[in-house]
């Protein structure tokens, strides 16, 4: 059981037998009451949103989770089919549960996968990936007055705004949690 100040970012706690991952931590400490955390958590399962306060000598369990590497091997119309790294086991992830992490999935890429109950629950990319831009429109002559960007496809289908210098067929890094261009590969 976790303790008021135990409970942090990235914790995954167990709310009536389903994971829930903190999202967002407010401590209080007002006056001469006692301390309130109030924690807002996503549903791992189903993505829904939990808003909870935990006063003085309140307690939240622990998920029991594990985190296993899988490949990501491709699409399909029942979700994004997965292959466990050590017992090549093959699973599916529907695509509603993955959201817009789905842009970033290249054949062949390893992701770690998050188990609640020996059930695959949440995907986590690795932070920086390459990618291949497939169409990037010309740079504007004369549009440099600030930090300039347009709009470039990835070879995966997803749209992101690049600084105006970058080409069709170059290769960039991405930040997969923000979705922002980091640099040229």
């Amino acid at each position: 059981m976790l303790n008021m100040s135990e409970i942090k970012l990235g914790k995954v706690l167990t709310i009536n037998n389903e994971p829930f991952v903190v999202i967002k931590t407010d401590h209080h400490k007002m006056g001469r009451g006692g301390a309130v955390l109030k924690v807002k958590m996503k549903n791992l399962v189903n993505g829904s949103v939990l808003v909870r306060t935990f006063q003085g000598n309140d307690k939240a369990e622990e998920a029991q989770t594990q985190t296993k590497k899988a490949n990501y091997l491709y699409s399909d119309t029942s979700g994004a089919n997965f292959m466990d790294n050590v017992s090549y086991e093959q699973f599916t992830f529907p695509v509603d549960e993955i959201g817009e992490k789905i842009q970033y999935l290249k054949e062949g890429i390893d992701v770690d996968v998050l188990y609640f109950n020996d059930r695959p629950v949440s995907i986590n990319l690795p932070i920086k990936m390459t990618f291949k831009i497939v169409s990037a429109p010309p740079a504007i002559k004369g549009n440099s007055v600030g930090s300039v960007s347009k709009v470039a496809e990835l070879e995966t289908g997803a749209k992101i705004n690049v600084p105006v210098f970058i080409e069709e067929g170059e290769s960039i890094i991405i930040n997969t949690d923000t979705g922002e261009y980091v640099e040229r590969a």
